[in-house]
């Protein structure tokens, strides 16, 4: 553990702010981050880091922390009580939800939150012991829709190799603030100074990233269908397809080829207020290039026809060949797959909604609870996320909370969910335990981070892997006996630990389920530097030397044992995989590693595109309101502290100067949002970056925040008092947070 009298000291460690978790170096004084930097021996980011990273005290120490559980009373209240009879109520409490509706009642929702994924993997042992069978996490308003296509086509998760494509392609992604591209904005500036490399941006907005743009393919808001259509209309029409690919590698491409023939160019250059001829320089740049990459985000994927954008997106890289060499799309090796790829998804038990990656929509949970369904989800835990405040619709979310049974909120914070809850727990911050993300999506160097506590837990807090067990030893899931003949093993050393688990594993059946608590219990105490949550990873480990042996030999790791020690010695992170690009097709799980191009009901939707509505605005709500713009001075809500912001301390909304003329609106006025499902207050910012009808709001608002005088004040615009849970994604049901119909009305001053 850190000797934190030490303030000169630097430790090594990860951003928690986006996807891509650039290594940093962290130096503190007492408990606060002095200085940060970048980690320039960071396997991944190599130093690099973006102006979010540096302000993270903010998030360790600009929140009020809660130190001891909370229960809430008849009237509303919360009671500090001690750990012990928490677990000892919330477990009874449990029990009685499973013996009277079943386990498959309790739904669990979150799982680790943006960067804190180790401690999410102990919650499966709790729902093994319990029973529980559905679960949710942020992935379902978001990935979901391409999860699904993905299952269909490649099988898995596909990335872009940015560093080298001749053409990049961004989608609804604004890299430049959004990151996810690993060093963004350095690959970003790379891509823009090189003459022979094409930067292509389709988004609404003229972002930052279109500002670096060769092409910059302003469509009208949630029109990114028809855009795709066209641009796979020309490159079928005008035979510039890789047909030696396409007869080599997949199957079914006559069909594909034959509906996309049919596609009007014309038709959908107008629907999305483009040059035809602009839609048709961009096919043919894409068709010419020796390499494609491509990278489709929130801007589409929490937008109309979002599925489908999707499949479209990936038909484009497809039907040209970009896939499994270099610059162009790769899939990858995983620690741990984040979500299940399958083409037979499972049904929430009420509504029926489809659940693509195993994930229940989370458009679909309130419905899972406000109804008389004897099947209906009767309790939620809730870890590392704020639903109340994160999902559409909050009134409705908040009446199901309300309905349920019992509410176990485990945070680091008293949240906007953990208000509303039966039982607060709380938790050690992300710097303040052994760490990671299974955000592992590179190719061909994968790489992953276990990162070591910087400073001791909070007097009072636990870390989420001691809450589950606790939890689950009190429930009495696991006999004595078993944990006696592990632990015994675990003190012979790790080979004779290996062949006992895989016998108890042979033996009982229950073994799987509840294998992160056993090992946590077991192998986790004989773990360097108290590193006792990293005992998941062991079995992690044996995973990837099972599924991608050669890669992982490549990578310089012997067998599971030499990988398992590098991670766990690896501060700055460990490449784990080493793939070659003819690997990438042992990744395709289809017969004859070939790529089935149809899918039928995706197919089905774009031919009735032609009849499928482009426009959603209304006379009464003519303005497409975008919820949830990432911006300099945003980040997700896990920083739940306002002074971090140097800029838009308050959230301005963001509209175009032909609005701001057409509706009396100046810089700085105060202006009314309404839409179906509530009403919001915003300052107006002019900004000629967006188009006329299309207005903006900033993530990372609207927290109802304690003022030090016992109230609680919000600033900014909590986005989800104005999203509907009714819109949303025919097939995986994500939400329209990016294209909500809106009335915008200035105020008086």
């Amino acid at each position: 553990m850190t000797d934190q009298a030490d303030t000169a000291s630097w430790h090594k460690t990860a951003c928690i702010l986006c996807e891509n978790n650039c290594g940093i170096q962290i130096q503190t004084d007492g408990r606060r981050f002095a200085k940060i930097r970048g980690d320039k021996e960071h396997v991944a980011t190599s130093g690099y880091t973006c102006n979010k990273a540096l302000r993270l005290d903010h998030y360790q120490n600009g929140v009020e922390r809660l130190t001891t559980p909370l229960r809430r009373e008849a009237d509303g209240s919360f009671t500090p009580i001690d750990w012990d009879t928490a677990v000892r109520e919330i477990s009874a409490r449990l029990k009685s939800v499973r013996d009277t509706h079943g386990g498959k009642s309790i739904f669990f929702y979150g799982g680790g939150g943006q960067g804190n994924h180790l401690g999410g993997a102990y919650s499966g042992a709790l729902m093994g012991a319990l029973g529980a069978r559905y679960r949710s996490n942020p992935l379902a308003q978001e990935k979901t829709g391409e999860g699904f296509v993905d299952a269909h086509l490649t099988g898995g998760h596909t990335v872009g190799d940015f560093e080298n494509a001749e053409v990049s392609i961004f989608i609804g992604k604004n890299p430049w603030q959004t990151h996810g591209v690993s060093r963004a904005r350095t690959v970003l500036k790379d891509i823009a100074k090189d003459p022979a490399r094409t930067m292509i941006v389709i988004d609404p907005v003229r972002t930052e990233t279109a500002d670096l743009a060769d092409i910059h393919l302003q469509l009208r808001p949630g029109t990114d269908a028809w855009c795709l259509s066209g641009i796979l209309g020309v490159l079928v029409q005008e035979n510039l397809v890789d047909h030696a690919f396409l007869d080599i590698h997949t199957t079914g491409a006559a069909t594909v080829l034959e509906q996309l023939k049919a596609v009007d160019v014309a038709h959908c250059a107008a629907t999305c207020g483009l040059d035809e001829e602009l839609l048709r320089t961009t096919a043919r740049r894409v068709a010419s290039a020796s390499s494609v990459s491509t990278y489709e985000d929130l801007g589409v994927q929490q937008g109309p026809n979002s599925t489908l954008v999707s499949y479209l997106n990936k038909l484009i890289w497809l039907l040209t060949g970009n896939f499994a060499k270099q610059g162009a799309m790769q899939p990858h090796s995983w620690v741990v797959p984040l979500a299940r790829y399958s083409t037979r998804p499972r049904r929430t038990p009420v509504t029926g909604a489809r659940m693509p990656g195993g994930l229940v929509p989370c458009n679909v949970i309130a419905e899972e609870i406000l109804n008389d369904h004897p099947d209906r989800f009767r309790a939620m835990v809730i870890e590392s996320s704020n639903p109340a405040h994160s999902l559409a619709d909050s009134a409705a979310f908040a009446e199901a909370l309300d309905k349920l049974d019992l509410v176990v909120v485990i945070d680091i914070a008293l949240t906007e969910t953990g208000r509303r809850a039966d039982y607060v727990l709380p938790a050690a911050s992300q710097y303040e335990k052994w760490e990671a993300t299974f955000f592992t999506f590179e190719f061909p160097h994968n790489t992953f981070h276990l990162r070591a506590p910087v400073l001791d837990p909070l007097p009072g807090t636990l870390t989420e892997p001691e809450i589950y067990a606790r939890l689950v030893r009190e429930l009495g899931a696991v006999p004595r006996s078993r944990l006696s003949l592990l632990r015994a093993a675990a003190r012979l050393g790790r080979t004779p630990y290996k062949l006992a688990f895989a016998a108890l594993a042979v033996l009982d059946k229950s073994t799987i389920k509840l294998a992160p608590y056993l090992l946590y219990e077991t192998l986790g105490p004989t773990l360097p530097d108290g590193a006792r949550s990293a005992a998941v990873l062991w079995a992690l480990c044996q995973r990837i030397a099972k599924e991608y042996p050669k890669a992982m030999r490549r990578a310089g790791h012997g067998d599971a044992e030499a990988l398992f020690e590098a991670i766990l010695k690896g501060r700055s992170g460990v490449t784990f995989t080493e793939d070659e690009y003819d690997d990438a097709w042992g990744y395709v799980p289809h017969p004859g590693h070939r790529i089935p191009l149809p899918i039928p009901e995706l197919l089905e939707l774009h031919t009735g595109l032609d009849t499928t509505p482009a426009v959603h605005t209304t006379e009464e709500f003519p303005i497409v309101l975008a919820a949830g713009q990432r911006r300099a001075f945003t980040a997700n809500t896990i920083i739940r502290d306002t002074t971090w912001r140097l800029r838009d301390k308050g959230g301005t909304l963001r509209i175009s100067p032909h609005d701001a003329e057409q509706l009396g609106l100046d810089n700085g006025a105060p202006a009314r949002i309404t839409t179906e499902r509530g009403t919001a207050n915003a300052t107006v910012e002019i900004d000629d970056r967006m188009q006329a009808g299309h207005a903006a709001l900033p993530n990372g608002f609207g927290l109802d925040l304690p003022t030090g005088h016992g109230g609680i004040e919000r600033t900014g615009v909590a986005l989800n008092t104005l999203t509907d849970l009714r819109r949303r994604d025919p097939i995986a049901g994500v939400p329209w947070h990016k294209h909500v119909p809106a009335r915008i009305e200035a105020l008086p001053a």
